[in-house]
């Protein structure tokens, strides 16, 4: 067992190696709770953000190369699948999407709409945008997709990092004093403002031009796993600017600030320092978190995470658009007529739920006991 712990004497991180030869990893994310990753030897990963909410990820046996997450929220599990590669001896995983639309549809997408429509959005009285409206607000008008689907993008960000707090305020309710700040409304001037916006508007539309490549070509052509190396998507030299979706604590001239969904990163290096980061520069953040234009390094494998939430998020955006075609606020424009995708499939763990409880119990008497321990030295 070896564990960290704060000034003020609370638990930062813990790591077990446990009598089965599992590992578990208990951290403390700024705002976002308690993560708590155990990795069996079977190469099982489950990954624990909550009594009910997390993942469990496990290789697809009869596809070599491809492992699948069955993710719970809510109650609620559903899977996604992720392609394995290499680059510089470090695995990284890539997002396999489970469908295709048709390409003129990702074509309507990408190429302004006919006319700009104003969109009522459902969550406008939801208790995380009123705590974060004076942060972002919603364009008033929208002349395409891309925007849209950047607004739709930092709404579930935005949302995540709410619910992250909420976890974080009942997971650490005996130590409420450390939180007490997060009930009250933020007052900083902090902004997504409407540059930002464009900016990551232009990022949605280079994924919708590679969407609308990959739904072109016949399923036998669909990207193979390589013993190659090959260069993570995060550096792409056109991937520049990341919303995170993880909280994470980086170092800022030599103090630590904190990253939560909802802030926005522009990556400023091209080459790897200190072993696998890249160099990046905040953008925007809000009230709190590390300031705007604060230069730090992140983990490649953090940055991937977010290109893949990425792109996860335009799916379920881009679905949203096909769903409401035509109806309400949404403009009407080719069929989407979605095409299943093999590789991208995959079927649930139906125990996912019950194995997050279990690990969220174990790590819960697992700090207990480190903190006894701690406490009796």
């Amino acid at each position: 067992m070896d564990a960290r712990f704060t000034e003020r004497g609370r638990l930062s991180s813990a790591h077990f190696v446990r009598p089965d030869h599992s590992e578990m990893t208990i951290r403390h994310v700024p705002r976002g709770g308690r993560v708590v990753e155990v990795v069996r030897p079977d190469h099982t990963r489950i990954v624990v953000m909550g009594a009910h909410r997390g993942y469990v990820e496990r290789p697809i046996i009869v596809r070599p190369g491809y492992i699948s997450r069955t993710y719970v929220l809510g109650g609620r599990p559903y899977v996604r699948v992720y392609r394995s590669y290499h680059y510089r001896n470090v695995v990284y995983y890539r997002y396999v999407p489970a469908f295709y639309y048709q390409p003129a549809f990702y074509g309507w997408a990408y190429d302004p709409w006919r006319a700009p429509v104003v969109y009522r959005w459902g969550w406008m009285s939801q208790p995380w945008y009123g705590y974060y409206g004076p942060y972002f607000a919603p364009a008033p008008m929208y002349p395409s997709a891309a925007l849209w689907l950047t607004d739709y993008l930092l709404a579930e960000n935005l949302r995540l990092a709410y619910e992250n707090r909420q976890l974080a305020r009942e997971n650490r309710a005996a130590e409420r004093e450390a939180y007490a700040d997060e009930a009250m409304p933020l007052t900083s001037n902090a902004t997504i403002t409407p540059d930002i916006k464009m900016a990551i508007a232009e990022e949605v539309k280079q994924q919708l031009a590679a969407e609308r490549a990959l739904a072109g070509q016949p399923a036998s052509s669909m990207p193979q796993v390589s013993s190659n190396e090959e260069l993570p998507p995060a550096l792409d030299p056109k991937q520049r600017i990341f919303i995170v979706s993880t909280s994470l604590d980086v170092n800022v001239g030599g103090e630590d600030c904190a990253l939560t969904p909802g802030d926005i990163l522009v990556r400023t290096g091209d080459t790897l320092v200190d072993g696998n980061k890249v160099t990046m520069s905040v953008m925007s953040s809000k009230a709190g978190n590390c300031k705007a234009g604060a230069n730090t390094a992140i983990e490649v494998a953090e940055l991937q995470e977010m290109q893949n939430q990425f792109r996860e998020q335009i799916g379920s955006g881009l679905k949203a658009l096909a769903d409401n075609q035509g109806k309400g606020d949404v403009p009407a424009g080719p069929a989407a007529n979605p095409r299943d995708v093999a590789e991208g499939t995959a079927t649930p763990d139906v125990g996912a739920e019950s194995q997050l409880s279990a690990q969220f119990q174990e790590a819960e008497e697992a700090e207990s006991a480190v903190q006894k321990a701690a406490g009796s030295e």
